[in-house]
Formats: structure tokens, C-alpha cells, sequence
């Protein structure tokens, strides 16, 4: 099946699961909400590539994917609210507190992280010896210090050191991506740890340069948000001509950094087809 596919059929089956039983069915329809349609799934398409790059994806690859999928939704649900981005679009559609509320919006992002330790679990049983190490990689991700809820966190403080501040924001979940590929199929995952650090950079670069000079309805959400609420960015920091040539150096160095396996031309290729939709299309302002 294709990788897409076999992401969603996960999704939608660990989904469907969680609103079984006895659950508001509010925050049943906000957490479905949540999740589809999605996006690129860029993020579970990396781990079951390096999965495929490093040794043979199993149902714990497919696991793996599908939870990075759904810590990746619960941190837009939140980063979303009015206490951060106060944001009203997402994926091109209201965001989820728009539509559901802030209570719910609070709750379908709690739920979704708790889900995705859940879907870890149940679908590494297959796989059972990869299960302590990918749930480390996974809780890391989110955590305080280097994983996303930090990240969120240090928007909350007066000064930040933007590769400290991307490193976490965005960078996190990329080095769980690589790294639970890797650790899925019984491969080192520390290995992958700065393919995954300077890929997630790069996007996370790639963003802030679409949200000075991209469109609302190019990128599915609001733009000019950092310059907005201030935000460290890198069109601040280095301008729109240098901010294309860090983006281009990142992507050149995580290239380099993929470690020798019976896959790496095949992932590089890959990686290289998703970075460029992340370009904006019209780039005269990057000339000068």
C-alpha cells in the first residue's frame, strides 16, 4: 500500500477507536476534526521513509508514523488558540477552536497526545522489543525541554536564540520522525538524530519565510503572524535573501547527514520532492 495510505488507514482506525465508548461526542468530533483531512503528513512520510531507508517498515514503522502524525495535529490545535497564535484557519478550514470552541479546542489537543502513546502501544505488538525505545523517542519529543511543549513555551519568554527556539518548536518532532523510522525497523535511531535536527530546521525556516510572503490561502492558515506577535523568525534575523540561502544550506547539510544505509538515495530523493512545495512561488523579493 502506499505510504500516504497506510498513514491514514492508521489514523482513521485509531481515531474511530478513541470515540468508542463512553466519550463526550463533542470532543469525539473535535479530535476527528483535528486530524482530517490533513495536510502533507510530512512528518509520518519521513519516518516510514528512513523506516524503509534503514531496514523493512512493520506494522511498528506504521505505528510510529501515525503517532508523530497525531502529536504534530494536537500542537497545531493548540498553537492555534487565542493565548498563542489566536489563529482562525488552519488546513483551509476554520481552526478548531473557531468551530468547537476553546474548552474543546484545550481538550482535543490533550486527548490527541494521549492518543498517540495509546496507538504507539497498540501497534507495536507485534514489535514489542521496539516499544520502550520508540516511546522514548516519542515522549522526548513533547517534552519541556527540547520537544515541542517547550518550544511553545519559549514564545511565552522575553528573549530566545532562534536555533534554540526551532530546535524545539519544530525540529523535535523531525528528530522523532527519523529517529522512530530507524528504531522501528531495529535500527540505531540516534544515528538519524541530526538528519532529523537540521531537516526539521529547514522547515521550520521554510515557514517563517511562507508566513512573510506567502498567502492565507496558498498555506491553509493566517500569514504575518511572527511580525505580528513578534515572534523570533528568520526574515528578521536574516532577511528574505539570506533567509533562501540558510534554507538552502540546511537542506544541503540534512541531505549529507543521511547515515549509509541500503536506502539513503532513495530517502535523499524523497526528502528533496517534499522540500520543494515548500518554496514560495513567486521569488523576485529573495533576489536582493
Amino acid at each position: 500500500m502506499d505510504p500516504k495510505a497506510l498513514i491514514e488507514q492508521a489514523l482513521e482506525a485509531t481515531v474511530a477507536s478513541a470515540g468508542q465508548g463512553i466519550c463526550p461526542p463533542g470532543l469525539a468530533e473535535a479530535v476527528k476534526y483535528s486530524v482530517f483531512p490533513g495536510g502533507a503528513r510530512v512528518r509520518p512520510l519521513l519516518c516510514l521513509g528512513v523506516a524503509a531507508a534503514a531496514g523493512t517498515p512493520n506494522a511498528a514503522s506504521v505505528a510510529a508514523a501515525a503517532s508523530i502524525e497525531l502529536l504534530h495535529c494536537a500542537s497545531l490545535v493548540h498553537d492555534d488558540l487565542p493565548c498563542f497564535d489566536d489563529a482562525d484557519e488552519r488546513r483551509g478550514k476554520p481552526s478548531v477552536h473557531r468551530a468547537y470552541g476553546q474548552p474543546l479546542a484545550v481538550l482535543a489537543g490533550d486527548a490527541l497526545i494521549i492518543l498517540a502513546f495509546d496507538s504507539i502501544v497498540t501497534g507495536c505488538r507485534a514489535n514489542i522489543e521496539t516499544l520502550p525505545q520508540l516511546v522514548s523517542i516519542l515522549a522526548k519529543s513533547v517534552s519541556m525541554t527540547n520537544g515541542i511543549v517547550g518550544g511553545q513555551a519559549w514564545e511565552c519568554e522575553k528573549t530566545v536564540a532562534l536555533p534554540m527556539y526551532h530546535a524545539a518548536k519544530t525540529g523535535a518532532l523531525f528528530v522523532a520522525s527519523a529517529k522512530a523510522g530507524a528504531a522501528s525497523v531495529g535500527g540505531c535511531g540516534e544515528e538519524w538524530e541530526s538528519f532529523g535536527g537540521l531537516l526539521g530546521e529547514a522547515y521550520q525556516v521554510a515557514d517563517d519565510i511562507r508566513d512573510a510572503f506567502s498567502t492565507a490561502s496558498e498555506i491553509g492558515k493566517p500569514v504575518g503572524r511572527d511580525a505580528a506577535l513578534d515572534r523570533p523568525n528568520v526574515i528578521a534575523h536574516l532577511g528574505p535573501k539570506g533567509a533562501m540561502e540558510h534554507l538552502d544550506r540546511l537542506v544541503e547539510r540534512a541531505l549529507a547527514a543521511v547515515p549509509d544505509c541500503p536506502g539513503a538515495v532513495a530517502l535523499r530523493a524523497q526528502v528533496r520532492s517534499q522540500v520543494r512545495w515548500l518554496i514560495p512561488k513567486d521569488q523576485a523579493q529573495f533576489a536582493a
